[in-house]
């Protein structure tokens, strides 16, 4: 009851921040998400250069159209009247993820390609004031530069009817309006005799250009009577350069531009600077409302050119008023919008708290409802709480005497196991002594006595594990007590070693044993040391290949009161997890490293924890295992029950295995036929791990098959693939490659998918039979098996694959006499035959034609047809072309030669030749006695 306040109280109180915190910000959200109704756009502005007051009003003219439209983002770069600059700004405009991009190129042919990229990007691109050398953009804002040019020399023409010397003041070079107003000027001027186009002087659009480059003419100047500059400011700096040179007298003095503002052609025309400019609106508003026109997906035009005009003395003040009474209206405008931001900021926040406040009373009566719910459900809780801890209580007292019960249950099941298992020590025994006595009394080389040294060795192999068990089960009784001694570790831990060598030799394995020095009297008990040691170095030589090494130190670290005995190994290694769990009782890992009874390194273990050291192990896969053990020196660990004056000794009795059984010889694996040995038709390979399985299997084939045998997996998965054998009988549990990973992969390659596969396991649950049968394979048998038993499923599954055989091979395959049983080899035979078949009358076809189209090897294709059709690829080919000469003689009206080439022979001669000798006549008697039937 106390919990359940506790809880609902610890609740309220983590979580009410958390609530009005959440409420707040829902209620701020709302009242912004009011004010975020308009469409946010990105529109990024390439200005070739913005210094110019011209320009600098077209930028002026996008802002006051922009002000209408909040919610947008405007970008603006200026490239200073470079083009690679420019260029290098509208990537990064790209980059920064514009919607619509607005463009005054510096100069056409460079901007180009940049201008080509956005538009190809799926990006709005708008043109404005000068043109780019392609039509890849979405829209084009400014004035007709021709007409602009055609109206600045018809105004000449109208004004001046005297003969006049003009000179014109152009642009950029290769810029778009300085190529259209020069020609527009030109065009105009050749209906006016009396005006004659005698200079032009390219300026760059810059008025310190057009002083210098007019200075460096100067005498060239005296005849000149009209300038047209292609804008306001090179025409003001050539004004100020006749002046200078006092040739200013009755000259016209013409540009383009008419910009309002200080300094701007307005002014300079009312001030009479200028004679007249040719107005060229900036179209800054325009290109603002085309773009968007575009963003909100409505009808625009693709050119918009804007209007122009002679601005003179004649309407020049018209045009400031106008431009003054707009700017007027501009400020008007920004002033209405900056009251307007402020009421808005009112608004929002009064909207903000207006919100709050309501959600605060709705979660304030939400709250004291829930609150009035709980104390309601609090009281049925209780009530429900009394009635549980009741129950609990019942079923805790049952619990506590069924764990008395199963207590004493187990204690009788493990006494009963550890009574059973003395039992079967008198048994096994009298198994020992008379078996030893037959294997003394039969001649050594006979198969009886081979027979009889492996029922011997795996008597032993089972005294083991019993003496195993019946040890550990005295450690968890405590009734295993050490009975150390003192004696001298190094010749004792060299006699365990030395007892080795034969199989080292045998095996090839370099076994070194090393010690810091030839004498450390320590206490510890002989038998279990003896023990300890002898496991560790099993398991060394065990999962230590061929040509590998092993190697057992001695060491003293410095400043310990201890010794350390290492067990070292270049073997397969274990994985992580099985290091974790290499000293518990019964584990066995997946892997093959770990393959045994599961009792040998936890005894080990034990053993060593009763000594007060320890046993620690140090592995990784595929790079060998590390063993050490730790003695402590003296004996002031030791109880003085555990210790014993007088000198231990290995008991070399029974009881105690027989532990250097190592020295018994393994029965011998005939791996290659005898020379001159009779080669049997039929070959199987065998995959086991147990050599002496493996060796009794051998003997008990090699009689009737030829017989391929290995203990690896991997070794076993490359020798199907090099011997392709009729049958393959393997073991589950493999070192690096697993009976079922090994078949799977046999089932699923067409070269050896034919090949059937028997697997023996120790595992005999139904699950794990039917995981087998999943991996494909053909049969799953348990251990222990009956021979005769394996013997017959070998005999029938060989039959099964003769019947395949002759269902294939037959002169006339009928439609289903024989299903196939496998998916894979029905497919290679179709694809088989199907290729044989297509190219029957093909007289150059050979087997690499069939290997190339299959995409396998030539002596992998062979091995796979003889044992799926039983025949060689030759005798198939040819017997498929008499076939059909056969069918092409009796269904068709063709000639003995027509056949020949239909069905791919050499010549007639040779037809004949091969087909009487398989039917017994010619194929023209063949055809006349079948007509003659007919």
């Amino acid at each position: 009851m106390l919990n359940y306040y506790r809880y609902i109280n610890l609740f309220f109180s983590f979580h009410w921040k958390r609530i009005f915190m959440a409420i707040f910000c829902f209620a701020l959200f709302s009242s912004c998400n009011k004010q975020n109704n308009h469409p946010h756009f990105k529109i990024g502005f390439s200005q070739c250069v913005g210094a110019d007051l011209w320009r600098r009003t077209m930028l002026e003219e996008m802002r006051i159209e922009l002000s209408l439209h909040p919610g947008i983002e405007f970008v603006y770069k200026d490239a200073d009247n470079n083009s690679a600059v420019q260029i290098r700004q509208v990537k990064q405009l790209l980059d920064d993820d514009i919607d619509l991009l607005i463009i005054s190129p510096n100069e056409a042919r460079p901007l180009t390609p940049i201008v080509e990229e956005a538009f190809s990007k799926g990006i709005p691109v708008i043109v404005i004031d000068r043109k780019t050398s392609s039509n890849f953009y979405t829209a084009y804002v400014g004035s007709n530069n021709y007409e602009i040019g055609k109206l600045a020399g018809d105004y000449l023409g109208r004004t001046v009817k005297t003969n006049a010397s003009v000179m014109e003041i152009l642009g950029l070079p290769g810029s778009s309006p300085t190529i259209e107003r020069q020609k527009g000027f030109s065009d105009a001027l050749k209906k006016y005799p009396n005006l004659h186009l005698d200079k032009q002087l390219y300026c760059n659009w810059l008025k310190d250009t057009t002083k210098k480059k007019l200075l460096q003419i100067s005498a060239e100047l005296k005849n000149i009577d009209i300038v047209f500059a292609h804008n306001d400011m090179m025409a003001l700096g050539a004004k100020e350069v006749f002046k200078s040179l006092n040739l200013d007298r009755n000259m016209k003095f013409i540009g383009v531009d008419a910009s309002p503002g200080t300094g701007g052609g307005l002014q300079l025309i009312a001030g009479k600077q200028l004679n007249a400019s040719m107005l060229y609106p900036t179209g800054g508003k325009e290109a603002i409302r085309t773009a968007f026109s575009i963003l909100n997906k409505t009808s625009f035009n693709k050119e918009s050119i804007q209007p122009t005009l002679v601005i003179d003395s004649s309407n020049v003040q018209l045009m400031q008023i106008q431009w003054n009474r707009i700017s007027s209206q501009q400020n008007d405008i920004e002033r209405q919008q900056s009251l307007l931001a402020e009421q808005q900021k009112v608004y929002n926040s009064q909207r903000v708290i207006l919100n709050i406040i309501v959600i605060t009373m709705v979660v304030a009566i939400v709250f004291g409802g829930l609150a009035f719910f709980l104390l309601n459900e609090n009281r049925k809780t209780n009530k429900k709480l009394e009635a549980k801890n009741y129950e609990i209580l019942s079923q805790r007292n049952q619990l506590i005497e069924m764990s008395a019960k199963a207590e004493v249950a187990t204690e009788a099941k493990l006494n009963f196991f550890t009574n059973i298992s003395h039992e079967f020590r008198t048994p096994l025994t009298l198994i020992l002594l008379p078996l030893e006595d037959l294997i003394a009394q039969i001649k050594t080389d006979s198969v009886q006595s081979k027979n009889l040294k492996l029922i011997h060795k795996n008597v032993i192999r089972l005294l083991r594990y019993v003496n195993q068990l019946i040890e550990y089960r005295k450690i968890e009784y405590d009734k295993l007590k050490i009975r150390a001694t003192e004696n001298n570790l190094v010749p004792f831990v060299k006699e365990i070693v030395s007892s080795f060598n034969d199989m080292a030799v045998k095996n090839n394995i370099n076994l070194q044993f090393t010690s810091f020095t030839n004498s450390i009297m320590i206490w510890f008990d002989v038998n279990m040391l003896d023990k300890v040691i002898f496991n560790l170095l099993s398991n060394a030589f065990k999962f230590t290949k061929n040509n590998g090494l092993i190697k057992i130190s001695i060491k003293k670290p410095q400043e310990a009161d201890e010794i350390i005995i290492e067990v070292e190994d270049n073997g397969i290694g274990m994985t992580e997890e099985s290091v974790l769990h290499a000293f518990d009782m019964f584990y066995q890992a997946d892997s093959y490293s770990f393959k045994g009874s599961g009792l040998g390194l936890s005894l080990s273990k034990e053993f060593m924890n009763l000594h007060k050291g320890s046993l620690k192990v140090k592995s990784k896969k595929g790079q060998g295992t590390t063993f050490t053990i730790n003695l402590r020196t003296g004996d002031s660990h030791l109880l003085e029950d555990e210790k014993y004056t007088h000198k231990g000794q290995i008991e070399n009795i029974y009881e105690q295995e027989k532990i250097y059984n190592i020295t018994l010889e393994d029965l011998p694996i005939q791996l290659n036929k005898p020379a001159g040995g009779v080669i049997k038709e039929q070959s199987i390979l065998i995959i086991e791990d147990n050599t002496d399985l493996l060796a009794y299997l051998t003997s008990k084939f090699e009689t009737d098959y030829e017989v391929f045998a290995t203990t690896n997996g991997n070794d076993g998965f490359n020798l199907a693939f090099e011997k392709i054998p009729d049958i393959i009988i393997s073991d589950v549990v493999l070192p690096e490659l697993s009976g079922k990973e090994i078949t799977n992969k046999l089932k699923t390659d067409i070269r050896t998918s034919h090949i059937p596969i028997i697997l023996l396991t120790a595992k005999g649950s139904l699950e794990q039979q039917i995981e087998g049968i999943r991996n494909k394979a053909d049969v799953y048998i348990v251990k222990p098996f009956n021979f005769d038993y394996l013997l017959e499923n070998v005999r029938n599954l060989l039959n099964n694959r003769q019947l395949l055989k002759e269902h294939y091979s037959s002169e006339y395959p009928g439609g289903n006499k024989v299903p196939v049983s496998k998916k894979l080899d029905k497919k290679f035979l179709n694809e088989f035959s199907g290729i044989v078949e297509a190219n029957l009358s093909n007289e150059k076809f050979t087997v690499d034609d069939i290997c190339k189209n299959i995409g396998i090897s030539r002596i992998q294709l062979y091995r796979k047809v003889k044992a799926l059709l039983g025949c060689s690829i030759t005798d198939y080919i040819l017997s498929r072309r008499l076939q059909k000469a056969k069918y092409l003689l009796l269904n068709e009206d063709l000639s003995i030669a027509e056949v020949t080439y239909q069905t791919g022979f050499s010549s007639p001669t040779y037809f004949s030749t091969v087909f009487k000798g398989k039917y017994g006549c010619t194929p023209s008697d063949f055809k006349k006695n079948n007509i003659n039937q007919s």
